[in-house]
Order: structure tokens, then sequence, then C-alpha cells
């Protein structure tokens, strides 16, 4: 064995008080690659490696190395689109039922609130997207200054545009009851399609709870 490879091995040879001696040098490695590199993007790099993680426990390892992308961070408070009862209120399709087997089915989609430096009004930035709950997969998204319902519309339709034509059963559109949602523009695009539309119950954000637990990430 080559002096440089034991003295390699020997430097990151697990043990008991640092089992993932060789992950976190692997994580740190690959970080330094890529400094945007969020802890979804180095969990699908270590398993294109063969290594076998999850991405909480790629989450926790980049807590304790300091490696968690520092670009934004999100408002303590949760943005709150809801004005009151302002156009149209969809009634409650979804009832929680999180967990389906047909894609397409089941979309939500939200708005979340993003900050940086100080938190003023100029400091911060509004974030959406279209999550298809049978694959998990984030069909849209933008991200905006200003969280209108064209920037909201724009998201949806470039969602609605990737359903097939010929699915065989209709979609249904799952959101919180904000503004942008209640919107004659929104409510005109959805029933265009033919697509149901959903609501949370008001203060109800459990009912949402799919695409609340998508932006705690």
């Amino acid at each position: 064995m080559a002096k440089s490879t034991y003295s390699y091995a020997i430097k990151y040879l697990p043990t008991e008080n640092n089992p993932y001696v060789i992950l976190k040098q692997t994580i740190t490695d690959l970080k330094a690659n890529v400094t945007a590199s969020g802890y979804r993007q180095i969990t699908g790099q270590l398993r294109e490696m063969g290594l076998v993680v999850n991405n909480k426990k790629v989450l926790r390892l980049m807590r304790e190395l300091n490696l968690l992308s520092t670009v934004y961070n999100k408002q303590t408070r949760k943005y709150n689109s809801y004005k009151g009862t302002v156009g149209a209120v969809a009634k409650n399709r979804l009832k929680r039922r999180f967990m389906i087997n047909r894609p397409y089915q089941k979309l939500t989609t939200d708005i979340t609130e993003l900050c940086w430096g100080n938190k003023t009004i100029e400091e911060r930035a509004y974030f959406t997207c279209v999550y298809d709950l049978f694959s998990g997969e984030v069909l849209s998204h933008d991200i905006s200054l200003n969280p209108t319902v064209a920037f909201t519309t724009d998201v949806l339709t470039t969602a609605i545009n990737l359903i097939p034509k010929q699915l065989g059963y209709r979609t249904t559109v799952h959101s919180d009851q904000g503004f942008q949602y209640q919107n004659p523009r929104c409510v005109r695009i959805l029933k265009q399609q033919r697509l149901f539309q959903s609501m949370s119950r008001k203060p109800t954000c459990l009912d949402n709870a799919a695409m609340e637990s998508f932006f705690t990430f």
C-alpha cells in the first residue's frame, strides 16, 4: 500500500465517536466543487457514487459541517396570502387524502416567502410551485419579488400543460385560500382545463400539509 493511501486511510478511518468521517469528507469534497448545492443535490451525487444514504442523514451531516447553502433563508413567520373572501372559495376536495396511486391526479400549490439581510421589504422574494402528490415531483416553479396573481397563474399554467391530454380522469389542484387562488383569472384557467379546484379550510394549514412539509426543507 502506498504511504499516501495509508495516511489517508488512517486520517479518515471511522471511529466510535465519528462513524461518518469518510462520508463527511466526501460531502465536503462535493460541496467544494459546487458551492450552491443543497443537501438534496449532494444526496443525489452520493447515490450516483453508489453510497446508500438518505436526505435526512446528509442534511444532519451538512449542518454539523456548516455546509448548508446560505444564499437565502426563509422568514421566521409564514407568508400569509389570505385577504379574506375576495373571490371564489372552492370546497376542500382533497380532505387530507395525500396518498394516491395515479400521476397528475392531485396537485398541490402554495407560495412561501424568502428573505435575506435585514429582512426589509426590499430584501424578500416569493417562491411558488406546483407539486404532484403521486410522484413527489415539482412540475413547475418560479421566484418573484411580488406575489401577484400573474406570478401564480403562470406557474399553474406551466404545470397544467404537462398533464397528458388523454389522462382518463380529472385532476384536482389544491391550495390555500390565498387571494391569488380566489382570483377570477385563476378560477377561469382551472375551469377551462376541466380541473377541479380545491382549497384548505380557513385557517387549517394541515389541509395542505404535503405542501407545507415540502416548504420546510
